[in-house]
């Protein structure tokens, strides 16, 4: 549905992409996701045709909408756009903002469209009221933002940022409510967000940027369980680095224990690493789910900070080296800072990347 093939884009001498490639199939919801600078809006600015790239190609449909010489106009890619503030007509009622796209549509064809959509986000007891009038503030505004763009039936929708300017609380749950959306409207999207919870919760697929360059490009339960570098794995989900050292091809060894899992290939030989000849220094990727807490455990690890989180703790534990693991531990066990509590280990894959020292 949507392909960009080693697209690249400088301003100047500043190069912003570098060599971006990705694909998304028809009713996938694809994410790029990433730090502030690291080239996700300007890849949204390229496909949605508001720029010129400098190098690669876009296809959408497998027809080129935009190449060096060639860029299609932005208003006939068919493509929809949800922005930060939504950019909704304050003039105009729901309705309105809902069926301004709709111009060629039949008046009749165009009502039940109309009338389609706000059910569709539930706003339809709404439909006479002005943006700046709706009860749910800014929630509803962001529904109505996916109704107007989806409402021409666009072959590609574009959302940048849409939830930023929501509550914490709120984001998970509406990112959800437009996900909904999109797959009832079999609908192919493509978020762009700083946010892992807003991308977890809504795409089928994510891109995981850095300076210019798609570090990752895969679902998010591989994303957190299989970093493809140093960067996906730190940037993804919560954890430390524990220092390991190779014993085979498949074990490496830490303080917490020997564990089975991925070794970095240079450092997978049979007779020791491949580059050093010998046992390979290596950081091993230890996330809170994988520290359960266990008072019958000889292992014990100091409870240095612990957050809140209603069902839970997040315990930050000092173990006896110095080193530090997080654990997510239920609230009913309240430990004091200072207090030792008995872990272990409960992990079925590894993740080690070569020491940098």
């Amino acid at each position: 549905m949507l392909t960009l093939e080693h697209v690249a884009q400088s301003y100047g001498a500043k190069p912003v992409l570098k060599d971006v490639s990705f694909s998304l199939k028809a009713g996938q919801i694809g994410c790029l996701l990433g730090p502030s600078g690291c080239g996700k809006t300007t890849a949204l600015r390229l496909i949605a045709g508001f720029e010129r790239l400098s190098s690669g190609a876009i296809y959408l449909d497998e027809q080129v909408i935009a190449r060096p010489g060639v860029c299609l106009p932005a208003e006939k890619r068919r493509v929809g756009l949800v922005f930060q503030d939504y950019a909704l007509f304050p003039h105009l009622t729901v309705q309105a903002n809902v069926g301004f796209g709709l111009s060629r549509l039949a008046p009749a064809d165009r009502d039940n469209r109309i009338s389609e959509m706000l059910d569709l986000v539930g706003l339809a007891h709404e439909a006479d009221a002005y943006p700046h009038q709706l009860s749910g503030g800014p929630p509803q505004r962001l529904g109505l933002g996916p109704a107007r763009a989806l409402a021409p039936r666009p072959r590609l929708l574009l959302l940048d940022e849409p939830f930023s300017n929501l509550a914490v609380d709120l984001r998970e749950k509406l990112s959800l409510e437009v996900r909904d959306i999109l797959k009832h409207e079999a609908i192919t999207a493509l978020l762009v967000t700083h946010d892992q919870h807003e991308a977890f919760a809504m795409a089928d697929v994510v891109g995981v940027m850095n300076d210019g360059l798609i570090q990752q490009w895969a679902p998010p339960y591989t994303l957190y369980h299989e970093p493809a570098n140093r960067f996906v794995a730190d940037f993804i989900g919560q954890g430390v680095f524990l220092p390991g050292e190779v014993l085979s091809d498949k074990q490496v060894e830490t303080e917490l224990g020997v564990l089975d899992g991925r070794i970095p290939g240079d450092c997978a030989g049979a007779g020791g690493c491949a580059v050093c000849g010998k046992g390979c220094k290596v950081d091993v990727l230890i996330r809170p789910d994988d520290i359960l807490h266990d008072d019958d455990s000889p292992m014990l690890a100091e409870v240095e900070r612990k957050a809140f989180r209603g069902a839970e703790f997040l315990y930050t534990l000092r173990l006896p080296s110095g080193g530090r693991v997080l654990t997510l531990v239920p609230s009913h066990h309240n430990h004091a800072i200072g207090e030792k509590i008995g872990i272990r280990l409960d992990i079925d894959h590894v993740v080690a990347f070569r020491n940098q020292v």
